[in-house]
């Protein structure tokens, strides 16, 4: 049995956090704050960043900071995540925009009643609980057809009467006439996991939905992965939102700074006389990471005393074994896209990487001070080259910096930046490599890698068009993965083997009792290990 008193066990979703938590956990950068300004504008903005860079956070940031100031902006902000469109399994082809809009309506009258406002039922608040407004608390009409929704991957293929449901322009009108009997300026949307990455339709159909929801009343705003999201036609980014990029900088003064005081926000004395006894070891871990928070709890966790040996040895293994195993664990779990996910591992390991490990040799050989992790691909590479690069950018090997970029001969391209732990982790030592690799880091060295290129030739001559898989298929398919695919600690997975829970569709539906028979866990920790285990279940299926 694993040790259940794991003091370098931190909370790595925000989802596992209580909100009024959120607060007190926030190391702002100058980044965040300016991000957080443009969530609270009248203007539309979309949040782009990979996995574990802390959109959900900054969401929520943005949330605790506008109840605070509600009594001066009467602004009410509205946090939604839509994680749960994963289990949508019904014969309804306009099941994702009804159960979008039955969540947001139901999500905005359970706000404004947890502020106060809502004593006496209006007239408008009724269309928004599509029928008659209970007690405070009690279930509407819509919240018990998204959860009939939801509950649909139980039954696949049943019909869900969404009769009840508003059309856009009625829920518009219900927002409106609220906000004028509630003297509020307006209401701001914070949509989370905006949708399923593998479900391009999911996505079209909640772009489309983004646009048509502006109004003077309301402003929506979303957190989105990088290059996996599909717009749609009929949104454009540049009339529709403002779309910001959620990166740390690495060079910037204070970053070391700043993911220590991330980590610290988290740690108990011990662990904090360790980093400070170890700060080398941590600073190296800290850049590893390459300005990801979740990878550097994880590693930090991994890393227990931070002393020089196992350091060493998580930047070795985590990021030669753990990192790449959670890209190509994509594969086993969307095999429409295998040949890409299994393309672009190839690419990184076999010409990125050591491309980048080559040319900083080099440089240290003539005693020049630059070094890089960077990388260009021609704006006219295929597709599909482009498509697995989006790949490795979603689940954080690599990240997109800037696009237009000049390079040799005057050719235009992108800009990519490798994980710094990727590229020291083939080094004897890995804390010494980044720790020289700090010093002499700039954006303006990088391998540039042409339109024609053997291995781009390849691959697009292997990938054809991939088609949407049958939704029901795969997610009955996915739900009879064993949990060991779950990203928990091992106390968690052992606290599920011990009672007998196997696979996802099991710990999904799984109840709190059932949770109570694990040893060590009573009632309270039984409710958090289940929420804990649906969320890295929603996780999992949203890819």
């Amino acid at each position: 049995m694993p040790n259940v008193n794991d003091s370098n066990s931190f909370v790595i979703r925000t989802e596992d956090l209580r909100p009024e938590e959120i607060l007190g956990l926030f190391v702002p950068t100058e980044r965040d704050l300016q991000l957080i300004a443009s969530l609270k504008s009248a203007s539309p903005m979309i949040l782009e960043g990979s996995r574990g860079t802390g959109k959900s956070f900054l969401l929520r940031v943005c949330e605790q900071q506008q109840f605070a100031e509600y009594p001066t902006t009467q602004v009410v902000p509205v946090y939604i995540s839509f994680v749960k469109s994963s289990l949508l399994s019904t014969k309804n082809d306009q099941q994702f925009q009804q159960w979008m809009l039955a969540r947001l309506a139901s999500r905005v009258l359970r706000t404004l009643y947890q502020l106060g406002l809502l004593a006496k039922p209006t007239a408008s608040a009724t269309v928004l609980a599509g029928g008659a407004v209970g007690v405070v608390g009690e279930e509407t009409p819509l919240e018990r057809i998204a959860q009939r929704f939801e509950d649909s991957f139980k039954k696949p293929g049943d019909l869900v009467d969404a009769g009840d449901v508003p059309d856009v322009e009625s829920f518009k009108d219900a927002v409106e006439d609220l906000c004028g009997e509630l003297g509020l300026r307006r209401i701001n949307v914070l949509f989370d996991e905006a949708a399923h990455i593998f479900r391009p339709e999911q996505q079209r159909q909640f772009f489309t939905l983004f646009r048509d929801l502006r109004s003077p009343y309301m402003t929506c705003n979303a957190a989105v992965y990088p290059g996996v999201t599909s717009y749609g036609p009929s949104f454009e980014a540049v009339h529709d939102a403002q779309i910001e990029s959620l990166n740390r900088d690495i060079h910037a003064p204070t970053y070391r700074e700043q993911m220590r005081e991330i980590v610290l926000k988290q740690s108990g004395a011990e662990l904090q006389s360790d980093i400070e006894r170890n700060g080398e070891n941590f600073n190296a871990l800290a850049l590893a990471v390459s300005g990801n928070p979740r990878l550097l709890l994880k590693t930090v966790a991994l890393a227990g005393k931070l002393r020089s040996s196992d350091s060493q040895a998580v930047l070795k293994d985590f990021y030669r074994n753990a990192i790449w195993a959670e890209h190509s664990a994509l594969a086993e779990r969307y095999p429409g896209h295998k040949e890409l996910i299994d393309w672009g591992r190839v690419f990184v390991e076999q010409f990125a990487i050591p491309d980048a490990i080559k040319k900083n040799e080099v440089w240290k050989a003539e005693s020049k001070p630059e070094r890089t992790c960077y990388f260009w691909v021609h704006r006219d590479a295929p597709e599909a080259v482009k498509e697995a690069l989006r790949l490795l950018a979603y689940t954080g090997v690599i990240t997109k910096l800037d696009s237009g970029v000049i390079a040799t001969r005057s050719e235009v391209g992108v800009r990519y930046a490798i994980n710094i732990g990727c590229v020291a982790a083939p080094s004897a030592n890995p804390v010494a490599y980044i720790t020289e690799l700090r010093k002499g880091l700039t954006v303006k060295r990088f391998t540039e890698y042409g339109q024609n290129m053997p291995a781009f030739v390849e691959i697009a001559a292997r990938v054809g068009a991939m088609a949407d898989a049958d939704l029901s298929t795969e997610l009955a398919r996915l739900l009879s993965k064993p949990t060991s695919v779950l990203d928990l600690t091992a106390h968690q997975q052992w606290a599920l083997s011990s009672v007998g829970i196997k696979t996802v569709g099991e710990a999904l539906t799984s109840t709190e009792a059932r949770f109570r028979q694990a040893s060590y866990i009573g009632p309270v920790r039984s409710r958090k290990m289940m929420n804990v285990v649906t969320a890295a279940v929603l996780e999992f299926l949203s890819g």
